[in-house]
């Protein structure tokens, strides 16, 4: 057997290891949820739940902060063609009323009731299980690193969260939300400054409360 050269970098790539787990447990369809968009200061948090088909899976699947969005895109439409797909976005009142944990739990629950299939168990990045999640849970730290159908729902997130911003940024060009995607960077913040909060701003978070008038 040839040595494994010690110097070769490790890639780190999800796995459908615990797909195949559940599936030799008894469960006969697994689907992964993520959210993307819990930092951003505008804008709603959007979650995704996907049932891959393990017969297409598409190929390059990974966590979306990993990946162009050119990539990104291209995997979206795959994902979109062969797998079950649902997306919920909480808008910016849920997320000042529920707290941006809440509204992303609550919009997880949403995704999952939307697929056209019921899963007997859903595979949930992060710590949590969300209250009233309508099939059994498993949480996975990571997971979008780990599961391939957490990093195909964190795509879908990702893509349509990105194409709702550019949706904002049409209204309101002065913000430029299509470019830095509601997140706190210097030129959004500035934006702020100058303008105020708008109707799409997280009145509940500190840089835009600061920045009321």
């Amino acid at each position: 057997m040839p040595k494994r050269d010690s110097k070769a970098p490790i890639i780190d790539v999800p796995s459908y290891a615990l797909e195949e787990a559940a599936l030799a447990g008894g469960s006969t369809m697994i689907a992964g949820i993520d959210e993307a968009g819990r930092g951003p200061l505008a804008g709603p948090v959007v979650a995704a739940a996907v049932i891959l088909d393990p017969k297409a899976i598409p190929d390059g699947l990974n966590d979306s902060k990993k990946l162009t969005e050119d990539r990104r895109e291209a995997l979206f439409t795959e994902i979109m063609a062969t797998a079950h797909v649902a997306f919920c976005a909480a808008p910016v009142e849920v997320i000042d009323r529920l707290n941006i944990r809440g509204a992303t739990l609550w919009a997880m629950c949403q995704a999952l009731d939307a697929l056209p299939v019921r899963p007997d168990l859903a595979l949930i990045d992060g710590r949590d299980i969300p209250e009233g999640l309508s099939c059994a849970g498993q949480f996975v730290i990571g997971g979008d690193g780990k599961s391939l159908s957490i990093a195909a729902a964190s795509i879908v997130a990702k893509v349509a969260r990105d194409r709702m911003c550019h949706v904002m940024d049409t209204g309101l060009p002065h913000y430029r939300f299509g470019q830095h995607k509601g997140y706190g960077t210097a030129l959004h913040l500035e934006a702020l400054v100058t303008h105020g909060p708008c109707e799409l701003h997280r009145m509940s978070f500190a840089p835009v409360l600061a920045a009321r008038r």
